[in-house]
C-alpha cells in the first residue's frame, strides 16, 4: 500500500480517555512515528458519559481526516464506533474493537451504573452488523465482558473474532501498556 493509498487510523478512546501509559497512546506515537497519519477522538470537556457527544466526537474526527479510515476502538470506544457506525457514512476501511465492555449487564463496582449508561445514551448497544469489516479482539477474562457475550457481539457484528487470552481488560491496570499485537491485528484490518 503506497502512503496516498494509506488510510487515516482513527484511535477511539474508552470511558477514561486518554492515558499516557494505554497500549492506544503508545500505538498512535509508534504509527506516528512511522510516517503514518493518525488521529485521536480528543477527550470531551463536557458530559463525558454522554454517548451522543462521543459519537459526535468521533464524526468530527473521521470528516476532518478527509480520508478513508481504518478506526482502532478500545472498551466503550468499541461501543462508540458502533453507534456511530450505523448512522454515519463515512469511508471506513476497517476497525480494530479492542475488549468491549458488555454494558447490557451491571459492571464493577467504579464503573456507570445499567440506569447510567441508559440515560446517557448507551443502551440498547446495536446488535446489527457494522458496514465494514473489522476484528474483535476478545480476553477470556475481562472484568467487564465475558468471553461468551463479547463472542455474541462478535457474531451479530459481522466482525472477526481473534481470542487473545487471559488479558483481563488490555489496559494498563492489566498490565497492558505496549500491546505488540496490535500492531499485527491492524495490518490484518488493513489488508481487509
Amino acid at each position: 500500500m503506497s502512503p496516498a493509498e494509506e488510510p487515516v487510523i482513527v484511535i477511539v478512546p474508552g470511558l477514561r480517555d486518554h492515558v499516557a501509559d494505554h497500549w492506544q497512546t503508545l500505538l498512535a506515537e509508534r504509527l506516528a512515528e512511522a510516517g503514518r497519519t493518525v488521529r485521536t477522538v480528543p477527550p470531551l470537556t463536557e458530559d463525558a458519559l454522554s454517548r451522543a457527544a462521543r459519537v459526535a466526537a468521533l464524526d468530527k474526527v473521521v470528516s476532518e481526516a478527509g480520508a478513508p479510515v481504518v478506526l482502532v476502538a478500545h472498551s466503550a470506544g468499541v461501543i462508540t464506533t458502533v453507534h456511530w457506525a450505523h448512522q454515519s457514512t463515512a469511508q471506513v476501511r476497517g476497525a480494530l474493537l479492542a475488549t468491549p465492555p458488555d454494558f447490557d449487564t451491571p459492571l464493577p463496582e467504579g464503573y456507570p451504573t445499567p440506569e447510567a449508561l441508559r440515560e446517557k445514551g448507551w443502551t440498547p448497544v446495536p446488535r446489527s452488523p457494522l458496514p465494514f469489516p473489522a476484528v474483535v479482539a476478545a480476553s477470556a477474562d475481562d472484568p467487564l465482558g465475558s468471553a461468551e457475550r463479547v463472542a455474541a457481539l462478535a457474531g451479530d457484528w459481522g466482525a472477526a473474532l481473534v481470542e487473545l487470552g487471559e488479558v483481563g481488560h488490555l489496559n494498563p491496570a492489566s498490565g497492558y501498556g505496549p500491546w505488540p499485537r496490535a500492531e499485527e491485528l491492524l495490518r490484518e484490518v488493513e489488508a481487509g
